[in-house]
């Protein structure tokens, strides 16, 4: 049964965030909304119907020019807010994010497709960052150091590093630039916010949210927003010396565009790019979890997270247990409406994301792989909706190593846990990666030197639903990025060595001697 969108519904969320039908694209602070006059329409469509919701004025390169000048601007007096007050206003932020939860979490959901749950769940993402951002406003710490010269005092401190540039995807419309806005901002920084063209009304939405958190503190040029085409917005922001640091969320083939052009300019990245994640299931695996955490790590967001589960390894003496398990809980997947709180599973992004999954899964059974479950799109539902496939393949071919960003699972067998290990290492990207085990011995040697080589490494837990609290970000083509927990506040900060002499004497370090120059009286 094909799904309708109340259009009542949708004018509700639109209209409790502040969204009308056409929008400005680009924004500087409070009141100081900016629609290009020679901008294009940006229509925004939902994946759930392919109907539109409502639609953007994009900015050109004049428009873009005049959002960076004015958080360069602003950075010169953020800059100089002591920490612990720029972590009030990101406090404040949070708050204003927990008031807006619910129709910014359906707007998620009307945008992109994830189910509501997620949709608010990502939204609870950007209160978590927000809190963890309020508690580092006063944890921005310096090392102090053991100078080798008398009377001398050596330490480090970190100071904001910039206007920076902030690129996002459309599968987390909202989570990840907050990921990056609360730390950067808690650091002193001021930013530029280019958010997917597929979803640029949950931007839209943030900005208000943000817009309004700032004129109670009384600032602008702290957080902006820019939409706009990748020519006229994207390779600005990536070729900008005036924007120190880009942070870009996406593929892999853009991800080195976008490395190799900040490098050229000696410029910073983090970069979150694709994911080929997979998940060893050994013989003392407790299958009931097993079950569990595949299931939302495989099909949870349409299999659109980078952290979705793709390749199942499993030991060759369970697989005749766990597949038959595996196949009837996919069965009760219920694909549908995503507003829908029964609803387990929405659609894909656009119809070009369907065609990609259906490519696939035809190549995969021209190499010899089975489909166990699925396999097919469901036009009877709406235009992007398809079913979840398990595909068993007779080992890891090309394919394989390759991330299609859709809900397809391959399975893998094994004998050895070095081999086991070995197939999920061996592919191009390294970002999430888990064992499912109860041997100590497994597990520490998955999580060893010699084990799995991703940025995330579970044990008897999916592979998907990172917490802030730990630093996000993968290895090898992944990029390299982390982002929230841990340390990666320093990204957004520039490192200062300071060394103070409080001696009448100048030594050297390495004890070098470099002649006597003491002063002569020529009187």
């Amino acid at each position: 049964m094909a799904v309708l969108v109340s259009q009542k519904r949708v004018q509700s969320i639109l209209q409790k965030l502040g969204l009308s039908d056409v929008n400005p694209g680009a924004c500087i602070g409070p009141d100081e909304w900016i629609e290009d006059p020679n901008g294009e329409k940006l229509i925004s469509y939902n994946p759930t119907t392919n109907e539109p919701i409502a639609s953007v004025i994009t900015a050109t390169a004049a428009t873009y020019d005049r959002v960076v000048e004015a958080a360069a601007e602003a950075f010169l007096e953020w800059r100089m807010v002591p920490a612990p007050k720029r972590g009030q206003m990101i406090r404040d932020f949070g708050d204003a994010l927990r008031e807006y939860k619910e129709p910014l979490g359906e707007l998620v959901t009307l945008e992109v497709g994830k189910i509501r749950a997620e949709g608010l769940g990502e939204v609870q993402e950007m209160i978590d960052i927000c809190d963890f951002a309020v508690g580092l406003s006063r944890q921005l710490y310096g090392l102090t150091m053991a100078s080798e010269r008398p009377r001398h005092r050596m330490y480090e401190q970190w100071h904001p590093l910039g206007p920076i540039g902030i690129i996002t995807a459309f599968n987390f419309p909202v989570a990840v630039w907050s990921w990056n806005s609360a730390i950067a901002a808690v650091a002193g920084d001021t930013m530029i916010w280019k958010p997917s063209p597929l979803a640029p009304l949950t931007a839209v939405a943030v900005q208000h949210i943000a817009n309004r958190v700032l004129a109670d503190h009384g600032y602008k040029g702290v957080f902006n927003l820019v939409i706009g085409s990748n020519e006229e917005v994207g390779e600005r922001m990536i070729n900008d010396h005036r924007l120190p640091l880009i942070s870009f969320t996406g593929s892999i083939r853009v991800g080195r565009h976008v490395a190799q052009t900040v490098a050229q300019r000696l410029g910073r990245t983090i970069l979150e790019l694709g994911g080929n994640n997979a998940v060893i299931v050994t013989p003392s695996a407790d299958m009931d979890l097993v079950v569990r955490a595949v299931l939302f790590a495989a099909v949870g967001t349409a299999g659109q997270r980078c952290t979705t589960l793709r390749r199942l390894i499993v030991h060759k003496s369970v697989v005749d247990t766990l597949l038959p398990r595996l196949i009837d809980a996919y069965k009760q997947v219920r694909i549908g409406d995503p507003m829908d709180d029964n609803t387990l599973m929405g659609p894909l992004i656009t119809p070009k994301a369907v065609e990609n999954m259906m490519a696939a899964i035809e190549t995969a059974k021209a190499i010899g792989g089975e489909v166990l479950y699925g396999g097919k799109a469901r036009p009877d539902i709406g235009p992007n909706f398809v079913e979840p496939t398990i595909i068993k393949m007779p080992e890891q071919l090309p394919l394989v190593c390759e991330e299609t960003f859709a809900p397809i699972l391959y399975v893998m067998e094994y004998e050895t846990l070095e081999e086991a290990i070995a197939l999920n290492n061996g592919v191009p990207q390294g970002l999430s990666s888990a064992i499912f085990t109860n041997d100590l011995r497994e597990a520490e040697t998955f999580l060893s030197p010699e084990g799995s080589d991703c940025g995330i490494a579970n044990v008897n837990i999916g592979t998907s639903g990172a917490e802030i609290g730990g630093a996000f970000g993968g290895e090898k083509d992944t990029g390299g990025g982390r982002e929230a927990g841990s340390d990666a506040w320093k990204a957004y900060m520039r490192r200062q060595t300071v060394t103070i002499n409080y001696s009448r004497e100048l030594p050297l370090a390495q004890g070098i001697k470099f002649g006597d120059f003491s002063d002569t009286d020529d009187a």
